[in-house]
């Protein structure tokens, strides 16, 4: 996708804002599936990832990047992958960079031949971050377990809707989850993909149990009573579909 062509189709999303200046520059993410059927292309997937694409787009200075599995989420099964650009035109010259490396061709080459299917399908989007928190937020490293990770998509009914939840995130929801400690890795408004418009975030939590310990503290939390009651911000009004999905990371990803 050249430049031109991904800042107009920004534009046609209705969510479009003013360019912001290189000191204000907020990261755009891809969020691609790979869609699967059995647990051969699942091996298959994971095994260019880690050994294809993983080392080159380190060698190129790509990410952060993670690589997760469903635990709980529709269309399983897949893989997904996260990938973050400082902007639209970083994005535009990592693919380019990719297409020219290579080592990573002969694994591309590889997985994408006929002689076995490596998955079915591919979808993705693209994303910007939000104001609040610019760019992606890699969790800390050390020996320990692999967190999990929640994935939420809220979709508008008009554009106007969709920028009054970015808003509201901005001025105070985003603030609220990492107030309670639940691990924001992103927000994102979706340039590019489906079902538009839409924002998508990601939280990470030491496990199941503190995922829903945490989620009920956010419901009876003040703060967030007192924001969602502001004019404007009624649910019914900002939002018209909630989907998520539980998240796993893989073992090569580097956001666990």
């Amino acid at each position: 996708m050249h430049r031109r062509q991904f800042i107009g189709a920004a534009a046609s999303s209705g969510l479009a804002a003013a360019p912001v200046s290189a000191a204000q520059q907020k990261a755009v993410f891809e969020l691609r599936y790979y869609r699967m059927r059995n647990g051969s292309q699942t091996q298959r997937t994971s095994d260019f990832l880690s050994k294809h694409f993983l080392p080159a787009a380190e060698r190129l200075g790509i990410g952060p990047l993670g690589f997760f599995g469903a635990v709980i989420a529709e269309g399983s099964p897949f893989i997904l992958s996260l990938a973050s650009y400082p902007s639209a035109a970083a994005f535009e010259s990592g693919i380019e960079r990719l297409a020219g490396d290579i080592e990573f061709q002969r694994g591309f080459d590889e997985y994408n031949s006929m002689t076995e299917l490596s998955y079915i399908r591919m979808d993705n989007s693209l994303l910007r971050a939000f104001d609040y928190m610019p760019t992606l937020a890699v969790p800390p490293a050390g020996k320990r377990a692999s967190r999990i990770f929640e994935l939420r998509t809220y979709e508008s009914n008009n554009a106007k809707a969709a920028q009054r939840k970015i808003r509201m995130f901005n001025e105070g929801e985003a603030a609220i989850f990492q107030r309670l400690g639940m691990g924001p890795v992103f927000f994102g408004e979706t340039l590019v993909g489906r079902n538009l418009p839409n924002l998508t975030y990601m939280l990470s939590f030491e496990n199941m149990a503190a995922r829903d310990k945490l989620w009920s503290a956010f419901g009876a939390d003040a703060e967030w009573q007192k924001l969602r009651s502001q004019p404007g911000y009624a649910d019914a009004e900002i939002v018209s579909n909630i989907s998520n999905a539980i998240l796993r990371p893989l073992d090569f990803s580097p956001i666990r």
